[in-house]
């Protein structure tokens, strides 16, 4: 791919975008970096871009003038396809792509593609260890933190590169090609952005559309958007399962995670062996067993490697305990779906929850959590935005309490809960209208239960 010379516009100012300009502007591109918020609002990351790699930064309005000069747009993943700069461009026969794609065009090596509505950073992750443990060369980013176009500049030709790809960076990708490919599931999410949940389903699926006969897909058997892909791809496929025995994948059978193919059959791990809670963490540990197999890492060294794998930040993580009631956060449970499977998660014990929900809705309905809530509940606690949309969804189905902040939720929801139970942050909601996003909701989460601990010690 062409770069020098050529005028570039990066459209969003976060990770992704830094990543861009920056890589663009080493590379002999002219560079214009805009972002919605004003200049002065940016990271000092991104403001430093002038200084350092001679890039235009435009907050606000973008001058109509511009565009006229742009051959090139990068579309960061919190930016929708259809921005004017894009369409606008796109039809004058400029190039349109996003940082993953832009990122392909220059990665050596080899690459592992995750994507999901839920499990995706826990898969991602667990591949990532699976990979590194059993001396495969192995480098983990994509959505889950490092931009892949940061890793583009590392990989070598023997390196395996492990990259979370959400919906909305596979709507940009043009050339990517995942050797294996990965969709975990597909729920109901993000439809505050999408015309319909077909129109996100299908931006899952492109991650599979320039596979070949000589890679694989693995996908979720027990879902029913994902198990319906099978027949229609190139690429080798590789199912899992954790309802029913598979004639060829991976399966979960009793307590034991078993591969079958060709005939054969080998216990890879137990369940008994799997620190993490939840049915839908064997989902996530079967998946990454198949990729582990398919990129050649070692069965015995996985064993081990799940044996160990304590999870990551803000996935049902135990935060501690305060006369008798656990704390657990979920900060990244951002749909309806991902609560639900935190919530049954924790429901396999023998105490009630007490669930904080709330924050900026993505137009997708509750009902889903009636049974559950019904039966496992004992308080919702309700904060942010969407709060009197749930309230009206779930009414009936539990004691519902209004909390002002995440330190009011935290208090409000041990006053709730009796010894034995479980506090549960999983707000089937984006965070935008509190917080900087998900991570700073569960470490305010974090802090809030922490300042209780000590309250309560010092009582």
């Amino acid at each position: 791919m062409q770069i020098e010379g050529r005028k570039a516009l990066v459209l969003g100012a976060g990770k992704s975008g830094i990543a861009s300009a920056r890589f663009l502007a080493e590379r002999g591109a002219v560079v214009a970096l805009h972002d919605t918020k004003q200049v002065d609002a940016w990271s000092e990351e991104a403001r430093s871009l002038k200084e350092t790699h001679g890039v235009g930064l435009i907050g606000g309005d973008l001058p109509s003038w511009l565009l006229d000069q742009i051959d090139l747009v990068i579309i960061s993943p919190g930016v929708p396809t259809s921005t004017i700069p894009a369409r606008y461009v796109d039809r004058m026969d400029g190039e349109v792509i996003g940082e993953v794609e832009l990122a392909f065009r220059f990665m050596k090596g080899r690459l592992v593609g995750i994507t999901g509505s839920n499990g995706k950073t826990t898969t991602t992750t667990l591949i990532g260890e699976l990979l590194k443990n059993s001396g495969i060369e192995t480098q983990v980013g994509g959505n889950i933190g490092t931009p892949l176009l940061d890793l583009a500049t590392s990989a070598r030709d023997e390196t395996w590169t492990v990259a979370e790809l959400s919906s909305f960076q596979l709507e940009t990708i043009k050339n990517f090609r995942a050797n294996v490919a990965i969709c975990l599931n597909v729920t109901p999410n993000h439809l505050d952005r999408y015309d319909s949940f077909t129109d996100y389903a299908a931006a899952k699926h492109r991650i599979f559309m320039n596979q070949t006969p000589e890679d694989v897909a693995i996908l979720n058997a027990d879902d029913e958007i994902t198990a319906s892909w099978a027949k229609g791809l190139k690429a080798d496929v590789s199912l899992f399962s954790v309802s029913k025995e598979l004639d060829e994948g991976l399966f979960l059978r009793d307590r034991d995670l078993v591969c079958r193919a060709n005939g054969k059959e080998k216990i890879l791990t137990t369940r008994d062996q799997i620190f993490l809670k939840g049915l839908h963490n064997v989902e996530n540990v079967l998946a990454s067993l198949a990729a582990g197999l398919a990129c050649g890492a070692s069965p015995e060294s996985m064993r081990e490697t799940i044996a160990e794998f304590k999870g990551v930040e803000h996935r049902i993580e135990h935060v501690t305990e305060i006369d008798g009631v656990s704390f657990y956060n979920d900060s990244k449970a951002t749909s309806v779906d991902a609560t639900l499977k935190a919530l049954e998660a924790l429901s396999e014990g023998e105490g009630k929850v007490v669930l904080i929900l709330g924050g900026r809705g993505k137009s997708a309905p509750y009902a889903p959590l009636l049974p559950l809530i019904e039966r496992s509940v004992r308080s919702l606690i309700l904060i942010g935005e969407d709060a009197d949309n749930i309230e009206s969804q779930l009414k009936g189905s539990s004691e519902m309490l209004r909390a002002s902040s995440m330190e009011d939720a935290v208090s409000k929801g041990f006053q709730a809960a009796e010894a034995g139970d479980m506090v549960l942050l999983a707000p089937a909601c984006a965070s935008f209208d509190m917080f900087r996003s998900f991570e700073h909701r569960g470490e305010t989460f974090k802090e809030s239960v922490m300042k209780l601990r000590s309250k309560v010690a010092g009582a």
